[in-house]
């Protein structure tokens, strides 16, 4: 049994293919910067990593969880998302630990994904929530 606290963060991962979805996905972006603190991070307009399809990655700490979690399964708008917290183990957590919203993609891969790792940084939101969730 691995304890709570072992989640360090959490990354969701929020997924597009075509220019349709990519409005969709800026527009719950813009809608998640107005309401948590979270650390956005930058567009792949190719898929990078073990991720199958374009994205963008949401980076926020376990007290967000409760809050943000929720919004997205109520909000997604039909976009997939991976949601996985980060325990130092990679490959685990994009997968065995990993919660899909949508259609569940494939994890590119795999092998290259370490079994374990350091501590994850310390985020700093770049976000200034301004409207309740």
């Amino acid at each position: 049994m691995q304890a709570i606290r072992t989640i360090q963060s959490y990354h969701a991962h929020i997924y597009f293919e075509t220019p349709q979805q990519r409005a969709t996905a800026e527009r719950i972006r813009q809608e998640i910067a107005q309401r948590f603190s979270v650390l956005l991070g930058r567009w792949h307009d190719e898929p990078v990593g073990p991720h199958a399809l374009p994205m963008y990655q949401v980076a926020f700490m376990p007290d967000e969880f409760v809050r943000l979690a929720p919004w997205l399964m109520l909000n997604r708008s039909g976009l997939t998302v991976l949601l996985h917290p980060n325990t130092g183990h990679p490959k685990a957590d994009h997968t065995a630990h990993a919660v899909w919203m949508g259609e569940k993609l494939e994890i590119r891969n795999l092998h290259r994904l370490p079994e374990s790792e350091g501590p994850e940084p310390e985020y700093i939101p770049n976000t200034c929530p301004t409207v309740a969730s």
